[in-house]
């Protein structure tokens, strides 16, 4: 009465390979190789970005003490006012 899932079509020359939940481990070597490799990868990345995060800090910083200083009113023009 038709094929179950799994067996819907027949495929030749493909190997599939599959590996117990029971024997894999859940995290191998994340110590030894994972933290290293997190390191390196951060360190690999730090150059492109920090960079252009520090020019737009500046440029921000700038624009805003650049206001505030513009804000303000200009003590001289108002010396000769009664």
């Amino acid at each position: 009465m038709g094929k179950h899932f799994g067996n819907l079509a027949r495929v030749r020359h493909v190997i599939t390979y599959s590996l117990s939940p029971f024997e894999q481990q859940a995290f191998p070597n994340i110590v030894s190789h994972g933290v290293p490799n997190a390191g390196r990868r951060f360190a690999s990345q730090v150059l492109k970005v920090v960079p252009p995060l520090a020019i737009g800090y500046l440029i921000y910083s700038w624009g805003t003490q650049e206001f505030e200083r513009l804000k303000r009113k200009n003590p001289a023009d108002y010396e000769h006012d009664q």
